[in-house]
């Protein structure tokens, strides 16, 4: 192609890779508030697990619209991006090799799967983890604890009017009446009935956190929470992709598996550091991050045994991977075997051979025969001038 039909070219795939996620996103923007009830619920179990009052903060009026924006335009991107990828390499594909194909074919799987393990690993795992240990530094104690009294105590004000206790429930009430409340011990809250104002005999349910006596007021932002998550899912995708890095450095042989073995230590330097810098300044999140990466990497010296360059450029990446590996060290013994079979010939290539029985070395030309010589003539043959019969 030239120059302009490569331009033209271009402006086609970009035309078709826009196509599917900007009507998704607009579709998305309906199922905003389900995802982001998702993503909040790692938040909410770990406040609830440290006594907080279950629920995030907007304190902007267009807060929650822009974040749920946000997550209709985030969420499309991730879901067509097989279908970006596919434009992508639509637009490559003519001016490669069919070798060259194949490593792509080999890649953008790999990358796939990685990022949807990483993923899942930081939802279920490394985020409520790292959520409990955050919110645990700014808890108060229990130093004030006291007895719960018995339920027949009521509590008088001081112009002589009694108020029952607010009864603690695990579940609304059936039929609660208009006036009634209670405490939901699971979300921290104190729940009232109060009718609505439209004066149509309807009520509604008002609830106020509840918290512990401190200092400090733990009530976070939805839309800096928000943001939190998906910097570290950006940061967690990125550093998942370290195995496929690591095979496309063997292949280009700057790096190759002695190299890489033989400089673990290092290796672990740099995972800690990356640990550190892609997480929160807390040990916790550091090790939680940790971990995975130097398994990542060892991952990557495995695929280098698994996929070198010239199998998968061959196309026998899955015919023969796991038979390659499991009789590499039969393969190691063969190749020793045979290198002393030739040095053995080599040997016996060394000794002159009868013409007449070839498969038996001449014994009178050994350097350390100690039988007599025979003579290749008869003495006579000067006298006769005859030739010898023998053969």
């Amino acid at each position: 192609m030239s120059f302009g039909d490569h331009l033209e070219e271009l402006r086609k795939r970009l035309i078709l890779a826009a196509i599917v996620p900007l009507p998704l996103a607009v579709l998305l923007f309906f199922f905003a508030s389900a995802i982001r009830s998702v993503l909040v619920l790692p938040a909410l179990a770990a406040m609830e697990a440290n006594g907080l009052p279950a629920r995030l903060q907007a304190l902007g009026p267009a807060e929650v619209l822009t974040t749920d924006l946000k997550l209709s335009f985030i969420g499309a991107a991730v879901i067509s991006a097989p279908w970006i990828l596919w434009q992508a390499w639509k637009f490559v594909e003519p001016g490669l090799y069919n070798q060259e194909k194949r490593f792509v074919y080999f890649l953008i799987p790999g990358s796939a799967i990685l990022t949807a393990a990483g993923l899942a690993l930081l939802y279920w795992v490394m985020l409520p983890l790292m959520l409990q240990v955050l919110i645990s530094f700014g808890v108060p104690g229990p130093a004030d604890a006291f007895g719960i009294p018995d339920s027949g105590t009521r509590i008088v004000e001081s112009n002589g009017e009694g108020f029952p206790v607010f009864p603690v429930l695990e579940e609304m009430p059936a039929n609660p009446a208009p006036g009634q409340a209670w405490i939901e011990p699971a979300t921290r809250t104190l729940v009232v009935v109060v009718p609505t104002s439209n004066g149509a005999g309807t009520f509604e349910l008002l609830s106020m956190p509840l918290s512990r006596a401190g200092t400090i007021s733990q009530e976070f932002r939805l839309g800096e929470y928000i943001g939190f998550v998906l910097t570290l899912a950006l940061a967690v995708t990125v550093a998942f992709q370290m195995p496929l890095v690591i095979l496309l450095l063997g292949w280009a042989g700057i790096a190759d598996r002695k190299f890489l073995t033989s400089n673990r230590r290092y290796a672990v330097l740099v995972c800690a550091i990356l640990g550190a810098i892609l997480t929160p300044a807390d040990v916790v999140s550091m090790v939680l991050l940790f971990v995975p990466l130097y398994l990542l990497y060892e991952l990557g010296i495995l695929l280098l045994l698994v996929a070198p360059a010239e199998r998968v450029a061959g196309g026998k990446i899955l015919s023969s991977t796991l038979g390659d590996v499991l009789g590499r060290a039969d393969d190691d013994s063969r190749t020793f075997n045979q290198e002393d079979s030739v040095d053995d010939a080599g040997e016996s290539m060394d000794q002159p051979v009868d013409p007449a029985r070839p498969d038996v070395p001449d014994p009178g030309s050994t350097p350390d025969s100690t039988g007599p010589e025979t003579p290749d003539t008869d003495p006579t043959d000067d006298q006769s001038g005859s030739e010898d019969p023998r053969p």
